[in-house]
């Protein structure tokens, strides 16, 4: 990323801090996704939903980046929101694989809609590139997977 020397500091700030919240998203569905993980017992299904968790993982990945390269502190755990998301996930695994694989989807779709939210606001070029064609689609995509394990489940 080249960051623009030109631009405000308060929008590196802004998209510092859009970026953490995002991380902190992605950190949340990595943890999220193992709870599910450790619930499954077909191969199918535990593989597909490595794969989801792999990208949530390449995720966490280019976000930290971005935000060191934007001068910033990358966040490191998920926070407040990562408890509550493990705690509705591990109750949803408690009522059975459609209800564990629901509350994925349902975390997909509140990232999509918070990478959408960040869209709206005023970052760096570089980050915007990075959520309309990296990790939007992926999370959209990741819905579209989890659609079909519902189906199959």
């Amino acid at each position: 990323m080249n960051t623009n020397t030109t631009a405000p500091n308060e929008v590196v700030k802004e998209c510092i801090d859009t970026c953490n919240s995002l991380l902190r998203g992605e950190l949340s569905a990595v943890e999220t996704y193992q709870k599910a993980i450790d619930k499954f017992d077909d191969d199918v299904f535990v593989t597909q939903l490595k794969d989801l968790q792999r990208s949530h993982m390449d995720s966490v990945s280019e976000l930290r980046k971005h935000v060191i390269e934007m001068n910033g502190s990358p966040e490191s755990d998920s926070g407040a929101w990562g408890n509550f998301a493990n705690g509705v996930q591990s109750a949803a695994n408690f009522f059975g694989d459609n209800a564990a694989l629901s509350s994925l989807e349902a975390g997909e779709a509140y990232g999509q809609k918070d990478y959408e939210n960040a869209l709206e606001k005023d970052i760096m070029p570089e980050a915007r590139a990075l959520i309309q064609t990296t990790l939007l689609p992926r999370c959209r995509r990741n819905q579209e997977i989890l659609d079909a394990l519902e189906e199959a489940a």
